[in-house]
């Protein structure tokens, strides 16, 4: 509904706003020039973040993060070296995402015009790899998704995906069945607990067309597979001579079945960890690979290394301060020490919308990162009122400023309150009340 009252109104489309940051008619990504049009809600402060892939950095969490999950899936492809840039069809239609899902509309998803956007899952090249004939691979990258602002959001994060494809044959079986006692081996000398639900069942079936023993035996190796790289991720961690506790937890997916999500308690809670299953025939289908089973994950870097590091503070990642850098070496996890504490300064920003429109708050968050960046720790709205006569709507956001690096003054903050009061005039036409 959000989404289509914001293209609908014209006078406060996030189109617009986008096309008064640009004179160009196109923008450019990784080298190459893409069209701007009437769909276009990349920003400037995402485009910035695009080359930087701190995956790939030596030392830093996230990349200490996707080498040790490499290392547990030693036998597999591992790739990071797609283009965030891909097609809608691509990243929501191969999977099999109805057309109303949420995640389509502009104000979920960057989109760079029309014909293309940026990914905001790894799963959008899952067909692509199979096509490639890929049995076994793992692909980390960035995703970009419109968000909140906040401690532990932001658009841009990172994400691994996972899948192993076996034949849907007696050798197919055979090799499942082998892998599955291999695995159940090595984890029977390990100190874990382990939570199961059924690998198939009613409320969790298996696909029309998969052979019912394989399809649960595959669904057997994804959860062997899973409980030794989160033992390999958490296993540090749990109480002295306590075992590691996992639980699996039925699930659905769009393009899994049957599906799963795993947690892990650690430090005291449980933890969400990862989303998976068994994947779609279609998705197979599409990719061209016929007479095969498989199945596939997905996890999100950042939540697990926030956890593992103690980073407080999701912006911590993009951080450029040595204080921040020093602290980490490729391959260990150590536990981050803050440097310093500064105060925080809550601004408030109260405004009446332009008649017959809408602001949605992805549309506010964007206009805030381009303005202030990370300097931004979170935002909130505090007040939303339609006056009974004029039926007009007032927002009003609480912005809290806070540098992780250094303290910020209160002029400074006023300087960037006014440009943000400004840009928030310029973009919408809101009045300021």
């Amino acid at each position: 509904m959000l989404a289509r009252l914001t293209r609908r109104h014209v006078r406060n489309p996030t189109h617009l706003a986008f096309r008064r940051r640009y004179s160009s008619k196109h923008v450019e990504i990784l080298g190459t020039e893409y069209p701007v049009d009437e769909v276009t809600n990349v920003t400037p402060s995402i485009l910035s973040k695009i080359p930087l892939r701190l995956h790939t950095k030596p030392s830093h969490p996230l990349s200490t993060l996707r080498g040790l999950i490499e290392e547990h899936f030693a036998g597999f492809s591992h790739v990071s070296s797609f283009s965030p840039v891909v097609s809608p069809f691509k990243n929501f239609d191969e999977l099999s995402f109805p057309k109303d899902h949420p995640g389509r509309a502009a104000t979920d998803s960057y989109y760079v015009n029309k014909d293309m956007m940026l990914r905001t899952h790894t799963s959008a090249h899952e067909v692509e790899m199979f096509r490639k004939g890929e049995m076994k691979w793992l692909l980390t990258a960035d995703v970009y998704r419109r968000d909140e602002i906040d401690g532990s959001h932001y658009p841009v994060f990172h994400q691994v995906e996972g899948a192993r494809i076996f034949d849907a044959s007696p050798e197919g079986l055979k090799e499942v069945r082998e892998s599955n006692e291999f695995l159940e081996a090595q984890l029977a000398k390990s100190n874990i607990l382990i939570e199961d639900v059924p690998h198939v069942s009613p409320t969790n079936p298996v696909q029309e067309g998969h052979d019912p023993v394989l399809s649960e035996l595959v669904a057997k190796n994804l959860k062997l597979s899973l409980n030794g790289m989160i033992l390999k991720l958490f296993g540090g961690g749990a109480e002295k001579g306590e075992p590691l506790r996992v639980r699996w937890i039925e699930a659905y997916f769009p393009f899994t079945s049957p599906s799963f999500e795993v947690e892990v308690f650690y430090q005291g809670k449980w933890l969400e960890i990862l989303g998976s299953g068994v994947v779609i025939r279609h998705t197979l289908d599409t990719a061209g690979v016929q007479n095969k089973i498989g199945w596939a994950f997905g996890l999100g870097l950042e939540r697990i290394a926030m956890v593992l590091f103690g980073i407080p503070d999701i912006r911590l990642f993009w951080s450029q301060d040595e204080r921040f850098h020093s602290q980490f070496q490729q391959g260990k996890i150590t536990t981050f020490k803050p440097y310093s504490k500064f105060p925080a300064c809550y601004k408030d920003v109260s405004f009446w919308l332009p008649n017959n429109t809408s602001l949605h708050e992805n549309d506010f968050c964007d206009l805030v990162r381009d303005t202030a960046g990370d300097l931004v720790e979170d935002v909130k709205k505090v007040d939303h009122f339609v006056h009974p006569k004029t039926n007009r709507t007032s927002l009003c956001y609480r912005i809290n400023y806070r540098s992780m690096d250094r303290s910020l003054s209160n002029e400074e903050v006023n300087e960037i309150q006014g440009q943000v009061v400004s840009e928030l005039k310029n973009r919408f036409g809101v009045e300021i009340r």
